[in-house]
C-alpha cells in the first residue's frame, strides 16, 4: 500500500464527527484533569479508559490521546498560577512561571506556555510520523549500561537548576537520591529504610512527594506569616504574549521539542526529566541566564516545550515496537489490546488504516489543544485573583484528595505533609527543591540499570564503557562537569575582583 493509499485509508477512518468530537472532549478532560493539582494526566487517562470500552477502537484511542495531550499542557496552569504543578511534567514550569505570576504577568506566562506546548506538540507528532521506525530501532539498541550513562548524564542537569549555590543544589540532590532508596531492594528483596513499616516497602509515593515539596510549603508559609501575604494578591495583567517574544524564545522551544522527542522515544525516561533538561539547556545558552528562576519567559517556553515534546514521541516505541514509553502509554496500550489491536511492527502491516488514522488525529489534536488551551487559560486564570486565605484551603483539599486518590491510602497523605515541612525548611534556607525532585525521579532508574549492568558483566565495571553510545554519554557528562566547575570557579573569583 502506497503512502497516499495509507493516508486515504486513515482519513476514511477518522473523518467523522465521532472521532473529532472524542478528540476534542479528550483534550478538554485532559486540560481540566491536568489543571487540578494532584490529579495528573496519568490519573485522568486512567479514569477515562473505562468510557472507551463501548466505542470504536480509533474513537476510544483518540479520546485517550486527547486526554494525554490536554493533561500535559493543563499541568502548567496551576504551576504558573499557584506554584502547584498539576502534573510532574510541569514541575520545571514552576521555576519561572510562578515568579512571572507574582509580577502580575501570569497571562503572558500562560500564553507562552500554550504557544510552546502547541509548537512542541506539533513537532513531536511530525517526528512520530516521520521517524518512528528509525528512532525506535535506535532506542532498541539501549541496554542497562547505555541507560546508566544516559541517566548519569541527565543528573548533571541538576547543576543547571541549582540556583545561586551549587553546594545547596548538590545537597538537595543527595537528599532526593537518599529518599529514592526507601523500599524493598528489587534484586535481593531486603528492606531499606522501611523501619518495619509495610507502607514504606513500595517506596514513597511520587505524587505525595511532589505535592508535598511544591504545594504544602506555600500553605505553611502563609500560616506561618499571614501578614506577610497581605496585599500580595497577584494581578494577571492584560498583556498577551507577543509574536516577538515567541520568536525570541523560538530556539529554546525548538531545542526543547527535539529534547522531548529524543527522550520520549526512549522508554522509561518520561516528560519531567525532559522538561528539566530543556530548561537547563535554555538557561545555559540564554543571554538572560541570570534572570532564569526569577521570572524569565524563555524558561517557561523551554520547560513546556520539553514536556510536550515527549507526548507524541512516547508513542514511537509503543506503535513501532509494542513497548510503552511511560505509564500513560502503558494505559493506552491496554486500550489497544482491549479493542483487539496489538501495537508493534505487524500493526503497520495489518492495521495501516488505524496507524494513519491516529497520525491524522494527532495532527488535529495540536489545533484542538490551542483552541481548548486558550479558553482554559481564560477560565482558570481567575484562580490567581482569589485571595490566598480562600485559595490555599481549597488547594489543600485538592492536594489531600489527589494524593489520597492515587492509592486510597492515608499514609500517602502523611508523606505529603512530612515532605511539606521538608520543603518549607528548604524554602527558608534557600535550598532549591528542583534538584531534589530530579534526583528522586532518576535515582531508582540509575540504581536499577547500574545493578543490571553489573549482573550482566559479573561485577566488571568495564561494561559501562562497552560501546560508542556509552562513550558519547560519558564524554557529555565529563564536558558538563567541567563546564560546571569552570562556571563555579569564575563565580568564586568574581567577588574578590
Amino acid at each position: 500500500m502506497s503512502l497516499l493509499d495509507s493516508l486515504l485509508a486513515g482519513l476514511t477512518l477518522v473523518a467523522n464527527v465521532e472521532s473529532f468530537l472524542a478528540l476534542a472532549i479528550g483534550v478538554v478532560v485532559g486540560v481540566i484533569g491536568g489543571a487540578i493539582p494532584g490529579m495528573s494526566a496519568t490519573m485522568a487517562v486512567a479514569l477515562t479508559l473505562p468510557f472507551t470500552f463501548a466505542m470504536q477502537p480509533i474513537t476510544g484511542i483518540l479520546l485517550l490521546l486527547g486526554v494525554y495531550k490536554g493533561g500535559i499542557f493543563g499541568g502548567s496552569i496551576p504551576a504558573i498560577l499557584i506554584k502547584t504543578p498539576g502534573t510532574p511534567a510541569s514541575s520545571a514550569t514552576v521555576l519561572d512561571g510562578y515568579p512571572l505570576a507574582e509580577q502580575g504577568r501570569a497571562g503572558k506566562a500562560l500564553g507562552m506556555a500554550l504557544w510552546a506546548s502547541c509548537t512542541a506538540d506539533l513537532v513531536s507528532n511530525l517526528a512520530l510520523i516521520l521517524f518512528a521506525g528509525w528512532l525506535a530501532s535506535f532506542a532498541l539498541s539501549f541496554g542497562p549500561p547505555e541507560f546508566f550513562t544516559l541517566i548519569l548524564f541527565s543528573l548533571t542537569i541538576i547543576a543547571g537548576v541549582s540556583g545561586d549555590s551549587l553546594l545547596r543544589g548538590a545537597l538537595s540532590a543527595l537528599l532526593g537520591l537518599l529518599l529514592a532508596t526507601v523500599g524493598l531492594d528489587l534484586v535481593y528483596g531486603t528492606n531499606r529504610f522501611t523501619f518495619g513499616d509495610p507502607n514504606l516497602m513500595g517506596g514513597l509515593n511520587f505524587i505525595a512527594v511532589l505535592i508535598g515539596l511544591f504545594a504544602i510549603p506555600e500553605i505553611i508559609s502563609m500560616v506561618w506569616n499571614p501578614r506577610g501575604h497581605e496585599g500580595q494578591t497577584r494581578a494577571l495583567g492584560r498583556d498577551w504574549v507577543t509574536f516577538r517574544e515567541y520568536r525570541n524564545s523560538f530556539k529554546s522551544i525548538l531545542r526543547g521539542s527535539f529534547i522531548g522527542v529524543f527522550l520520549g522515544s526512549i522508554p522509561g525516561i518520561g516528560a519531567a526529566p525532559s522538561a528539566f533538561l530543556s530548561y537547563s539547556e535554555a538557561r545555559r545558552k540564554s543571554p538572560n541566564k541570570a534572570n532564569f528562576g526569577k521570572g524569565e519567559l524563555e524558561g517557561v517556553a523551554a520547560a513546556e516545550a520539553g514536556n510536550n515534546g515527549v507526548a507524541g514521541a512516547t508513542l514511537i516505541p509503543l506503535l513501532a515496537l509494542g513497548v510503552p514509553g511511560d505509564v500513560i502509554t502503558a494505559i493506552i496500550m491496554g486500550a489497544f489490546m482491549i479493542h483487539g489491536l496489538q501495537p508493534g511492527p505487524m500493526m503497520f502491516i495489518l492495521n495501516t488504516d488505524v496507524i494513519y488514522g491516529l497520525f491524522i488525529g494527532l495532527i488535529v489534536s495540536s489545533a484542538f489543544l490551542f483552541l481548548v488551551g486558550s479558553v482554559a487559560i481564560r477560565g482558570f486564570r481567575f484562580v490567581a485573583d482569589i485571595p490566598r486565605g480562600v485559595l490555599f484551603p481549597a488547594v489543600m483539599v485538592l492536594c489531600i484528595y489527589g494524593v489520597f486518590a492515587v492509592n486510597n491510602n492515608l499514609f500517602d497523605v502523611g508523606v505529603m505533609f512530612a515532605m511539606g515541612w521538608v520543603g518549607f525548611f528548604m524554602l527558608r534556607f534557600r535550598i532549591p527543591a528542583a534538584p531534589f525532585l530530579i534526583a528522586f525521579i532518576l535515582g531508582p532508574l540509575l540504581e536499577d540499570n547500574f545493578r543490571q549492568a553489573m549482573l550482566m558483566s559479573g561485577s566488571s565495571p568495564t561494561i559501562l564503557f562497552r560501546g560508542p553510545i556509552t562513550w558519547v554519554f560519558w564524554t557529555l557528562t565529563a564536558i558538563t562537569v567541567f563546564a560546571i566547575a569552570r562556571a563555579g570557579a569564575k563565580a568564586a573569583r568574581r567577588p574578590a575582583a
